[in-house]
C-alpha cells in the first residue's frame, strides 16, 4: 500500500524523532494540539523553544497554558507525522541511491517498511535488514533532500543510465501472468482488478471488450493497457518494442530497421515480444526486460525519456498495488512436486550422462597413449582437461535442455524464471536433472591427497566423477563423494566474498579520495578544487551519464524515438518525402548546429545522419521490392504501390519535422549541469560494481592456457598504475592476418630460443692442455621448428652478449656451422672444474633467438559473431611493447598492451590514457558489467593530466594534490601534519576534504553558486581618525 516515494515509520520511532516548525497564523491551532497531546501520545510534540531561547519540555509543564500560550515566532519539536520528509539509507552505502529522501507514513508496529520496487538501490531484502532514518531540521534542507535525494528524482543510476526502481518478484509473476493470451476477465472481474489500480479512488475508462458474445470478455493485456493508462485525462502514450526472455528467434526477420523488425517479432510463437502503441499493449507477455531494473529500454525508463519521473512513479505505484493483490487472490506457490522429473526425463539424462561419461573416457584413453593432440600453446594434460571441461558443460546444457522441454507451462519454477522475477533455467535444471561440474579455482577439483582428489578414487584418475561433476540434482539427492566436490565448490565463493569486501572497500575509498573534489563548471570544464583543467568537456561531449538512453552511452535511443514520433504524429493528409527530400531536410537541420555555439556534438550528428540514412535506405528497398521508381516519390493515391510503400516505410515532412527537433532539444536537456560532482559519482560508479566482481578471476584470452588476470586484482593493477603487472600480454595484429602460417613465422620471430632448446648436447671436455665445453647444435630440429637464423655464428654472438656469463670473443670459438668451443675465463686451475660445471649449467638459458622478455607467444583465431575465423593475430606473453612493434610481419598501428606503464613509455601518455580507459572497460565488460564509458575517461584523465602516469595511492594522490589537510585525512596523517607546520606550508581550503574538516560549506553542487555585488554601486566611504578625547 505504500507508495515507492513513501517509507512506513513506527509509532514509537515518530515520537522520537521530531521536527522543528515555527508557528505561524497558519499552524498555530494543529501545534497547540500537539503540545496538548505531549510527548507520549502521537500527534505531538517534546519541546518548545521560546524566542528568547528558553527551552520547555513539555513531559515537566502543564500542557494545556504552554498551548494557550503559545505565540507566533515560538519553534515547537513536534513528532513526526506524514508527509515529512526523511532520509532513509542502508549500510553500505556503495553509491548515492544508497540514501535517499521518501515522505513518511506513521504505522503501527515495529518497523520500517517501504515499496519492494525500491529495495535495489538499497541493496536491502526482509529478512531482518537494519536501516537508518534521518530528519532534516531546516526547510533549506528539506527542499534539497526533496529536490535532490528524492526517490523520484533517482531512478536510473548515473553509472550508466540504466533504471534501478523498477518492479521486482512477485509484481513480476502477476503481470506475466494476467498478460497470458488465454487470461479473460468477465465485467465483474474486470472492474474488480481495476479497483485495485489506485484505492478505488482513480477514474478509470473501461476500455471495449475484446469478445462481444456470447459474453463480454476483456483480456488480461486490456488490463495492463488500463494500468498504464487507467483514463483520458492521462496524457501518456507509452511507444515500445521490447524483446522478453521467451522470444523465440525463429519467428523474428533480422532487418536493419526497427519498427519493420517489431513487426516480425509480434508474430513469436511464445508471444515474446512485448508491443506498446500509443498506451496499448498490443503483443507479448510482460516480463522483466519490459517492468524490471538494469536496463534503459524497459517501459519505466521510456515514460521517464518521454514523459517524466513522475509518471513512472505513479505508474510503478499502480502496478505494485495491483500485483500484489492479484497474486495474493491468484495464488502462486512452489513445492517438490515442481522439480520432480518424470520416467521419460530419467531415462533421456541416464543416456546423455552415459554418452558424456563415454566421450571422457575416450579422451583419456588417448591421453594415456600419448595420442592426444595438443591445443595452440598448449600442453596435453592441458588439452585434456579443456576438452573434458568442454564434454561436461555440454552434457549439463544438453540435459538442461531436456528438462525445460518437458517441464509443464504452469510449472512455478518455469514461470520464475520465464518472467525473470527469480531463477535461471540453470537453476532449475540442477534442482530436477543434474547439478554438473563443480569448479574449484576456475579449474576441475583438484588433487588434494597424494596424487587424488579423494581417498575414494584411484590414484590420477581423471574421470568425471573424481574431478568432481555431480550427476545427480538436488531432487535426487547427492552421494558422500558429490557432496564433498559441491561444498569445495560453496567454500571457495564464501571465502571469496569475505576477502573481496575489503579489498573493494579500500579501492573505492581511494578513489573517492582521489577524484572527491572533481566538478563541472559554468564553462563546460572539469576542474579540482584548485582549479586546475582535467577535461576540456566532460567525457569529450559533457553529457549526463543518468540521463543516456540509447547504447554504448549515446545520448538517444533513435530506434525508440522514432517509433513514437510515427505512433504519435500520424501521415494522414501529408505527402510521403522522397529520398532526396529527406537528405535535404536534415542536412538543412544540421548545418544550424554549431558545437563551439552550443549546438549538438559532431559524433550526434554522425550518429543521426547514419540512422535518418538507414531510413532512407529502407525507403528505396521497399520501392525497388514493389517495382516502383526509388528516387521520385508519386502522390499515395496515385496506385495500390504507392500507398503500400507510404505505409511500410514512408516519412511525412511533418514526422520529420517533429523527429528532428525532438532528437535535437533531447539532446540539449541531457547536458550536464554546472556544479555536478562528477568525481565522486565517478569513483562511486567504478567502485560500487567492483564489490560485485569476483575477486580471483582468470579469463582465457582465446586459448585455454594463456591466462589473463581479471576482476579486482586487475582493477586494482590499473588504477594502481603498476610497473610490474601479473599478466602483461600483448595483442599484435599481423600485416597478413588472414594467413594462420604467417602467424607461425611472426611467432617465431618474436618467441624467446634459448640454447637448452636447439642444442643436441653440451659436453665438458678436459684436456691437459685447456679444458673446455663443446656445444652441438641440433640442425635438423632448428630447421623442423622453422627457427631462421640460428647457426654457430649468431650462437656465438649471443653467448658473448649474456651478461650473467662475462665470456669475450676469444673464449668463444666457431668450429664449423653446427658446433663452438667455449674456454672459461680464469687460469686459477683449481677454479676450473667448478667454472665449467657453472658455464654448463647456465649455457642451456642463454637466449639465442626472439625477444629476452617474451615467454612465448601463441597464433590466436579471432572469431566474428557467427562464430567463423575472421582473422589471426598473435598473443605475445610477456613485456618489451616496442620489440614487438619492430617486429617483422607485425602491424605497428593496431598493437596494444596491457601494460600501461610500458605503453606510457614506448608511446606517450595519450595512449597511456586510452589504455586505462580501455583496459578498465575491458575487465568490466569480462564480468558482464555495463558502466559509462565518461566515467573511465575521468579517472584515465585525473591520473595522466599531471604529464606523468599517478596510481591512485598514496604516493600519486600526494603528487596531485597540495592540500595539507586532504592528504592527512587520507593516509599518513601525522607525517604530512608535521612536514607541513615544520615548512609552513598554507592550505586554501577549498578541496572536499578540507571544508568537511573546517565545517564550511564545498564549492560543489548548490554550493558552486556565488552572489558577487558591483563595488561602484556601493555608497563611498570616507575615512576619518577618530577624535582625541580631550582630558
Amino acid at each position: 500500500n505504500l507508495r515507492i516515494t513513501e517509507v512506513a515509520i513506527p509509532i514509537l520511532m515518530a515520537r522520537v524523532l521530531t521536527y522543528p516548525e515555527r508557528v505561524s497564523y497558519y499552524n498555530i491551532e494543529k501545534l497547540r494540539q500537539c503540545i496538548r497531546n505531549g510527548p507520549h501520545k502521537h500527534p505531538g510534540a517534546n519541546f518548545i523553544l521560546q524566542p528568547d531561547g528558553t527551552k520547555l519540555h513539555l513531559k515537566y509543564c502543564d500542557r494545556r497554558i504552554a498551548a494557550r500560550d503559545l505565540k507566533y515566532g515560538c519553534i515547537v519539536e513536534r513528532h513526526l507525522e506524514d508527509g515529512d520528509i526523511v532520509l532513509f539509507n542502508r549500510q553500505p552505502s556503495l553509491h548515492r541511491m544508497s540514501i535517499m529522501s521518501h515522505r513518511a507514513r506513521i504505522m503501527p508496529w515495529r518497523t520500517l517498511r517501504f515499496n519492494e520496487s525500491v529495495c535495489n538501490p538499497y541493496n536491502a531484502d526482509f529478512d531482518g535488514d537494519e536501516m537508518n532514518l534521518h530528519v532534516p531540521q531546516t526547510e533549506e534542507a528539506r527542499t534539497e533532500a526533496l529536490m535532490l535525494m528524492g526517490v523520484q528524482n533517482n531512478l536510473c543510476t548515473p553509472k550508466n543510465g540504466e533504471i534501478l526502481v523498477a518492479s521486482t518478484q512477485d509484481f513480476l509473476t502477476s503481470s506475466f501472468l494476467i498478460t497470458r493470451k488465454d487470461s479473460f476477465y468477465d465485467r465483474s472481474s474486470f472492474t474488480l482488478l481495476c479497483s485495485y489500480l489506485g484505492d478505488a479512488m482513480e477514474n478509470i475508462d473501461l476500455p471495449t471488450p475484446a469478445l462481444i458474445k456470447p459474453i463480454e470478455l476483456w483480456t488480461g493485456k486490456q488490463l495492463f493497457s488500463v494500468l498504464v493508462r487507467p483514463n483520458a485525462f492521462t496524457k501518456v502514450y507509452l511507444n515500445l518494442g521490447v524483446r522478453e526472455k521467451i522470444c523465440t528467434k525463429k519467428c523474428a526477420l533480422t532487418v536493419e530497421d526497427k519498427t519493420s523488425e517489431a513487426v516480425h517479432d509480434a508474430m513469436c510463437p511464445n508471444d515474446g515480444f512485448v508491443y506498446f502503441r500509443n498506451s496499448e499493449l498490443l503483443s507479448g507477455q510482460v516480463g522483466k526486460k519490459t517492468l524490471g531494473n538494469g536496463n534503459n529500454e524497459g517501459m519505466f525508463s521510456v515514460l521517464i525519456r518521454d514523459y517524466n519521473s513522475h509518471a513512472a512513479a505513479s505508474c510503478m505505484n499502480r502496478l505494485a498495488k495491483f500485483s500484489a493483490r492479484f497474486i495474493g487472490n491468484h495464488g502462486f506457490s512452489i513445492g517438490v512436486d515442481d522439480v520432480q522429473p518424470g520416467e521419460s526425463l530419467n531415462e533421456k539424462k541416464g543416456k546423455t550422462i552415459g554418452e558424456g561419461y563415454q566421450e571422457c573416457h575416450e579422451l583419456i584413453a588417448q591421453y594415456s597413449k600419448g595420442a592426444l593432440k595438443p591445443q595452440p600453446g598448449c600442453s596435453r594434460a592441458q588439452t585434456l582437461e579443456a576438452r573434458i571441461s568442454g564434454v561436461l558443460n555440454k552434457l549439463r546444457d544438453t540435459a538442461g535442455d531436456h528438462c525445460m522441454s518437458t517441464l509443464h507451462w504452469r510449472n512455478s519454477p518455469l514461470i520464475m524464471s520465464q518472467c525473470g522475477s527469480k531463477g535461471s533455467p540453470i537453476n532449475i535444471s540442477q534442482m530436477v536433472v543434474c547439478v554438473g561440474q563443480q569448479s574449484v579455482g576456475g579449474r576441475r577439483a583438484p588433487n588434494g591427497f597424494i596424487d587424488r582428489t579423494l581417498p575414494h578414487f584411484p590414484i590420477n584418475s581423471k574421470t568425471p566423477a573424481a574431478k568432481g561433476f555431480v550427476a545427480n540434482s538436488f531432487y535426487t539427492g547427492l552421494t558422500a563423494t558429490e557432496f564433498f566436490f559441491h561444498t569445495m565448490g560453496g567454500r571457495e565463493g564464501l571465502v571469496d566474498t569475505a576477502v573481496k569486501t575489503a579489498e573493494t572497500g579500500y579501492m573505492s575509498r581511494r578513489l573517492m579520495k582521489g577524484l572527491e573534489d572533481l566538478s563541472v563548471f559554468y564553462d563546460q570544464t572539469v576542474r579540482n578544487a584548485s582549479g586546475g583543467i582535467v577535461q576540456f568537456v566532460y567525457g569529450d561531449d559533457g553529457m549526463d551519464p543518468v540521463k543516456m538512453e540509447g547504447k554504448g552511452g549515446n545520448p538517444l535511443n533513435l530506434d525508440q524515438l522514432f517509433m513514437k514520433v510515427m505512433a504519435t504524429c500520424p501521415q494522414r493528409g501529408h505527402e510521403t518525402l522522397s529520398p532526396e527530400a529527406i537528405s535535404q531536410m536534415l542536412n538543412d537541420k544540421l548545418s544550424e548546429q554549431d558545437p563551439s555555439a552550443g549546438g549538438c556534438s559532431d559524433r550526434f550528428k554522425e550518429l543521426l545522419t547514419k540512422f535518418v540514412g538507414n531510413r532512407i535506405k529502407m525507403l528505396r528497398n521497399t520501392r525497388r521490392a514493389l517495382h516502383l521508381d526509388e528516387d521520385h516519390v508519386g502522390r499515395k493515391d496515385s496506385s495500390i504501390e504507392e500507398c503500400v510503400a507510404a505505409n511500410i516505410s514512408g516519412i511525412a515532412a511533418k514526422q520529420l519535422q517533429v523527429f528532428l527537433d525532438t532528437c535535437l532539444s533531447r539532446y540539449h536537456s541531457k547536458i550536464i549541469e554546472a556544479g555536478a560532482s562528477i568525481g565522486a559519482i565517478g569513483a562511486q560508479s567504478i567502485g560500487e560494481p567492483g564489490t560485485q566482481m569476483t575477486l580471483k578471476t582468470f579469463h582465457f584470452a582465446g586459448v585455454a592456457s594463456m591466462n589473463v588476470t581479471l576482476g579486482v586484482p586487475r582493477i586494482k593493477e590499473i588504477i594502481n598504475a603498476a610497473k610490474k603487472i601479473s599478466t602483461p600480454i600483448i595483442t599484435a595484429e599481423l600485416l597478413s592476418g588472414q594467413d594462420e602460417s604467417f602467424g607461425v613465422k611472426v611467432k617465431r620471430c618474436i618467441e624467446k630460443v634459448v640454447l637448452g632448446e636447439v642444442a643436441a648436447a653440451i659436453k665438458i671436455v678436459l684436456k691437459s692442455s685447456q679444458p673446455n665445453l663443446v656445444v652441438k647444435l641440433d640442425m635438423q630440429r632448428i630447421e623442423a621448428q622453422g627457427y631462421e637464423g640460428i647457426n654457430a655464428d649468431s650462437v656465438q654472438l649471443s653467448i658473448i652478449n649474456y651478461p650473467k656469463l662475462k665470456l669475450k670473443s676469444q673464449h668463444v670459438r666457431v668450429i664449423d656451422e653446427a658446433k663452438l668451443r667455449i674456454y672459461p675465463d680464469g687460469t686459477d686451475r683449481s677454479k676450473l672444474q667448478f667454472e665449467l660445471h657453472n658455464l654448463k649449467s647456465m649455457l642451456p638459458k642463454v637466449i639465442v633467438k626472439g625477444i629476452p622478455t617474451v615467454e612465448r607467444a601463441v597464433v590466436n583465431p579471432v572469431k566474428g559473431r557467427d562464430k567463423t575465423i575472421e582473422r589471426y593475430n598473435l598473443l605475445v606473453e610477456g613485456t618489451n611493447l616496442l620489440a614487438v612493434l619492430g617486429a617483422p610481419g607485425v602491424d605497428a598501428m593496431k598493437t596494444k598492451s596491457n601494460h600501461i606503464m610500458e605503453v606510457n613509455q614506448t608511446l606517450g601518455i595519450e595512449a597511456a590514457r586510452r589504455s586505462i580507459i580501455d583496459e578498465i572497460q575491458y575487465t568490466f565488460e569480462s564480468n558482464n558489467m555495463i558502466i559509462d564509458l565518461r566515467h573511465m575517461m575521468l579517472l584515465a584523465d585525473l591520473m595522466t593530466y599531471k604529464g606523468e602516469v599517478l596510481g591512485i595511492t598514496r604516493y600519486g594522490i600526494a603528487k596531485m594534490k597540495s592540500s595539507v589537510l586532504m592528504l592527512a585525512s587520507f593516509e599518513k596523517t601525522s607525517e604530512h601534519l608535521f612536514n607541513a607546520s615544520y615548512a609552513g606550508r598554507e592550505d586554501q581550503i577549498d578541496g572536499v576534504s578540507e571544508c568537511i574538516i573546517m565545517g564550511i560549506p564545498m564549492q560543489l553542487g548548490t554550493g558552486i553558486l556565488k552572489v558577487r555585488q558591483r563595488l561602484e554601486s556601493l555608497p563611498e566611504f570616507k575615512y576619518q581618525p577618530a577624535p582625541i578625547m580631550s582630558s
